[in-house]
């Protein structure tokens, strides 16, 4: 047979997102493909994880993370959702958001397992379904609105499907789910016993009076829930890897065990910068984080509509779905490579977001940037003509 590579390699693949950061970097111009978030972190977050570094926490952490990092989490989620948490049996601290999917998806599904996930979908939820060996059952929401149809919604459902994921705040579309609509899912999963896993990294970026709405407070889900969220967004720390779920004890343990496996713990010192800054930090530092991003949203799509380009206006996290329909090119990869060669503004074609060619006439953009880098960026774009 020869040397070869596993079959595997075809479901990891270089993603659109980073492709497009490379293209971008080689041509000098402006990246709003990666959600980088390339903000300054909190003072208290770095002084966390300075001090933790003099102070000697440099060494593996419990398999779920640090005591101090856990209990935080769970006084974070129980001031969001009203629900307490046992933070000995119920938190697990992984590498990001992706690692604590990643974990809770190898814990919680057997290959061949499917599950459903609302298109336009988060690439990396498909990969780590895939390398779970799980399969991505797809529902289509509609623009403008992204709405969801309850009827196409039960007709993915069979004997086969185990669960399914529920990213609000949403990336790309920037859709946050109303309660009626966490309901209709609530529904559907007790209907058909499904685990309903959540990505919930973007809840503290929603605006114009939206409300993000935790899955698990919603009848009964409690049980069925496992709520995935992290730090790399509101404390612009990509880099990081501090990430978590939240679940029934009787799921933790396990979810836990493979993060020691694969990952054996977030960084520790890295940890406690988090534990600083969730302690430190107030409502009054989440609700400015959401005015800044409002202003850089509405600033984005301002230029994108001056451009002829209509933006989806999102109503969270910080991405612009954008009609790119009349941008040159035959596909959603020639325009957006059109566009950045002609803007020196880099986005991401939507066919990154969609199982078939659905997105071909779409790009993702992202306004999470310093205020005088996007207000650069928006100027070439208005000086964009298709």
């Amino acid at each position: 047979m020869g040397l070869h590579l596993s079959n595997r390699q075809e479901w990891v693949a270089q993603s659109e997102i980073r492709n497009m950061s490379i293209e971008c970097e080689r041509l000098g111009g402006i990246n709003l493909a990666q959600g980088v978030c390339d903000l300054e972190v909190p003072f208290e977050v770095r002084q966390g994880a300075h001090d933790a570094i003099e102070s000697g926490i440099n060494v593996y952490t419990r398999f779920d993370g640090l005591r101090e990092l856990r209990e935080a989490i769970a006084k974070k989620h129980e001031a969001s959702t009203g629900i307490a948490v046992d933070p000995e049996n119920e938190v697990v601290a992984s590498a990001g958001t992706t690692g604590a999917f990643y974990c809770a998806a190898l814990a919680l599904l057997n290959p061949g397992d499917e599950v459903i996930v609302f298109e336009p979908f988060y690439s990396y939820h498909i990969s780590t379904l895939r390398a779970a060996g799980a399969v991505p059952v797809y529902v289509r929401m509609s623009p403008p609105e992204w709405s969801i149809d309850e009827q196409e919604l039960e007709r993915a459902v069979t004997k086969r499907c185990r669960a399914i994921i529920l990213n609000t705040p949403s990336n790309p579309s920037g859709k946050v789910f109303s309660l009626g609509e966490i309901e209709a899912v609530a529904r559907l999963a007790e209907r058909h016993d499904l685990f309903v896993f959540t990505d919930e990294i973007y809840e503290n970026f929603v605006y114009g009076g939206v409300t993000h709405i935790p899955p698990v407070t919603v009848e009964g889900m409690r049980t069925r829930t496992i709520t995935i969220s992290g730090f790399s967004k509101i404390f612009s720390i990509t880099g990081w890897r501090v990430g978590y779920c939240i679940c029934d004890k009787k799921w933790a343990g396990s979810i836990g065990y493979f993060n020691d496996f694969i990952y054996v713990c977030a960084p520790a010192p890295l940890q406690m910068g988090v534990v600083q800054g969730l302690n430190d930090l107030g409502p009054g530092y989440y609700e400015a984080v959401a005015r800044e991003y409002l202003y850089k949203r509405d600033l984005l799509c301002a230029s994108l509509r001056k451009a002829g380009l209509e933006p989806y206006v999102p109503s969270g996290a910080y991405y612009v779905l954008t009609d790119m329909s009349s941008v040159p090119g035959k596909g959603s990869k020639e325009k957006a490579m059109h566009f950045l060669r002609s803007t020196g503004i880099a986005c991401v074609p939507g066919k990154a977001f969609y199982h078939d060619d659905a997105g071909e006439n779409l790009a993702r953009f992202c306004f999470a940037k310093e205020d005088g880098i996007l207000e650069k960026a928006c100027r070439s774009i208005e000086a964009f003509r298709p």
